[in-house]
């Protein structure tokens, strides 16, 4: 007769703590095995629980599938030995423990938005304008490539702008030089119209990254939401935290408005360009929208 064991069960009176230490197990395995490309049932049987256990409390705790934080973990790898190393794609692919190269390209394409290549050479063969905007809120940098807006950062000092929008792209041809795009967003900004159609924006990112920007854009002039919501919002309700690190990766100011996420207790919270700026954002929103309280949906 056969019989079954439930590895899904957990001690009594301490579940939190017992999920967690799995975890912090599970983790430690994928980061110094990651180059064996274990799969789920391995590291599920390396912490003694079933695979279909361990994907939900994985996922819950660290705001990623197993699979997508061995591709994450394999990516970083790989990123060191192209731009630290300078290795080729065939012996980066085979260092990172992947299959083929082109296992490599998809991995880059997938997260990063980009080729290894591409990565490599630091945004090569990359053409992005940039100008200067002034409106209510002080200075801005507006950076575009030929596909949409790609940078918009509040700054007073030119020099700084421009060195940090270097640091992004360190080997694309950056210019100071305008264009319809750029010329429309900064009326936009010095004049707060509503413009016709809705700005084209050129991201880079993460999956998740991504997915939290398009919940804040969705976010109503006026209102406000939180992180936790916003994490609801992506199907990723434990992922507070990792959403709070997406909002504060946000390469396009104003237009992507982080600036309307606070923390549940309603308290402001951070803001890339300062606390003052976010809070003198919000109050002219909500005054724009004749609003008498803030709203949090």
């Amino acid at each position: 007769m056969l019989t079954f064991t439930n590895m899904t069960e957990t001690p009594i009176g301490n579940s939190s703590a017992y999920h967690y230490q799995k975890i912090a197990e599970a983790i430690e395995y994928i980061r110094t095995h990651f180059r064996q490309q274990p799969d789920l049932k391995d590291v599920a049987e390396k912490v003694h629980l079933s695979p279909f256990h361990f994907q939900r409390i994985f996922s819950e705790w660290a705001g990623v599938s197993p699979k997508k934080f061995l591709q994450y973990t394999s990516l970083q790898y790989a990123k060191s030995l192209l731009k630290e190393r300078q290795l080729s794609l065939f012996d980066t692919t085979c260092e990172t423990g992947l299959s083929s190269t082109s296992s490599l390209h998809d991995l880059f394409v997938k997260i990063e938005r980009m080729t290894p290549a591409e990565y490599q050479n630091g945004g090569e063969n990359l053409s992005i304008q940039y100008d200067f905007s002034h409106g209510h809120f002080g200075k801005m940098i507006i950076a575009s490539t030929n596909k949409g807006i790609c940078h918009i950062s509040f700054e007073e000092d030119e020099n700084a702008a421009v060195q940090a929008l270097n640091s992004r792209f360190p080997a694309a041809t950056i210019l100071n030089a305008s264009n319809p795009l750029l010329r429309e967003v900064g009326s936009f900004f010095q004049h707060h119209q509503v413009p016709n159609t809705a700005f084209r924006l050129h991201l880079k990112g993460t999956d998740f990254q991504l997915k939290v920007w398009e919940a804040l854009l969705q976010i109503p002039l006026g209102n406000l939401t939180t992180y936790g919501q916003i994490a609801l919002k992506i199907n990723q309700p434990s992922a507070s935290r990792a959403v709070g690190t997406a909002v504060g990766s946000n390469p396009v100011a104003f237009l992507i408005p982080c600036h309307r996420v606070i923390q549940s207790s309603g308290i402001i919270g951070g803001y890339m360009w300062g606390e003052i700026r976010k809070t003198a954002l919000i109050g002219w929103e909500s005054a724009r929208t004749d609003s008498e309280d803030f709203r949090c949906k």
